[in-house]
């Protein structure tokens, strides 16, 4: 499922994004942190998949665990 996150220096300054789109995993998180559902996002984000989403949440909840270096343990 972390595959399915994208870090590229060239696409949106390194932020993490969903791969294959511009749309930042702090998006998605943000918006479900505002009270947005799933399907909420989908409505907004017509490229992305409920895959995508939980996708996301699961990078978010990665990140929160890390000890030493987030993206390296993520994206291992």
């Amino acid at each position: 499922m972390i595959s399915t996150i994208q870090i590229d220096p060239n696409i949106c300054h390194g932020n993490p994004v969903i791969r294959g789109t511009r749309v930042l995993v702090s998006q998605i998180v943000g918006a479900l942190a505002g009270g947005d559902t799933v399907e909420d996002i989908l409505e907004d984000y017509p490229r992305l998949t409920r895959e995508d989403v939980y996708a996301a949440l699961a990078f978010a909840g990665d990140l929160a665990r890390f000890e030493t270096s987030a993206y390296d343990s993520v994206l291992a």
